[in-house]
């Protein structure tokens, strides 16, 4: 028998399914097309949904024709991006993660105090480049502490550093200090502005693996979330597999039976995880039952013209 304790919480983070329903809901009300600034979500599954309801991807601005609705995804985008939609008048629904939003006025804030940046970051990802696009001046990225040892700043006494919301407190710590340390007198980011979901997705991961003998990261690879959770899986000694979906299971890895934790990205629907939990009844009876965990219940204001 398979013993399957799910992680909680897991899955959508709020600003992922507000951005999801936004876009569900105007080409409903708008008529199809819509077009969307990046993927709204990282995850094939959840696209292909949206494709069949009217939602176009665009990755400049200049791909949506005169007058078509357009949604911003939550990673948001940069100001350049912003502009040129007002420009061409185009109608636009800001689909922003709130947090995300926090994290540019933090940046703008530090820049109206003339402080050069420094963006603690997993590089690649939409939301970094909507971010640095959004700094005026001089940004530095950094994603380890080795990093940090080699910037190189036009004034030290004048810097500041922000976190990427999809970053844990855990993920960042270490970067932090090698900041502070090289630069005592550095600004630092507000650890309220990084992603609650995050670190509460990478928390009841810790909380599985003191328990379970395998870890299913349900989520894209192209996403940076659910592979973090997968690194984390692996860090705390127990095998990790960052899967797409329940054709991605392996017969190998449950050939003992035991316990297997599964978790989800925070772009990753539901579905998908009740998927691999069907799947898993390929290897053998399956017990199912779920973490005792952090309850999220933060809701973001929905756009009252789609309520």
């Amino acid at each position: 028998m398979l013993r399957v304790v799910l992680a909680q919480p897991r899955g959508f983070c709020d600003g992922v399914e507000k951005a999801v329903e936004i876009t569900e809901r105007a080409p409903a009300k708008f008529g199809p097309p819509i077009y969307v600034r990046h993927e709204i979500a990282r995850n094939r599954d959840v696209l292909d949904d949206l494709r069949t309801r009217g939602a176009i991807s665009a990755e400049e601005p200049d791909e949506v024709p005169p007058g078509s609705m357009t949604v911003f995804s939550a990673h948001g985008v940069a100001k350049p991006v912003e502009a040129l939609m007002t420009e061409r008048h185009l109608p636009v629904f800001d689909a922003t993660c709130p947090l995300v939003a926090k994290v540019h006025a933090e940046n703008w804030r530090n820049a109206g105090q003339d402080r050069e940046a420094v963006l603690v970051v997993h590089p690649g990802q939409a939301e970094v480049d909507g971010t640095v696009r959004q700094i005026p001046g001089r940004v530095h990225l950094v994603q380890t502490p080795d990093d940090v040892a080699m910037l190189e700043v036009g004034s030290p006494d004048r810097l500041a550093y922000v976190t990427q919301t999809a970053l844990s407190v855990d993920d960042t710590r270490g970067i932090n200090q090698a900041l502070q340390a090289r630069v005592p007198s550095i600004v630092g980011s507000d650890v309220r502005n990084i992603c609650y979901t995050t670190q509460s997705r990478q928390q009841a991961v810790h909380d599985l693996a003191e328990q379970m003998d395998l870890i299913l990261a349900v989520g894209s690879t192209n996403s940076s979330n659910p592979n973090r959770l997968r690194e984390t899986g692996e860090e705390l000694g127990r095998p990790s597999y960052l899967i797409d979906d329940a054709l991605a299971l392996e017969t190998g890895w449950f050939a003992g039976g035991g316990t297997v934790g599964p978790t989800a990205g925070a772009s990753a629907p539901e579905m998908l995880v009740q998927g691999v939990l069907d799947g898993l009844q390929r290897f053998g009876e399956v017990d199912v039952s779920t973490l005792a965990g952090a309850a999220e219940d933060v809701k973001f204001k929905f756009p009252a013209e789609l309520s």
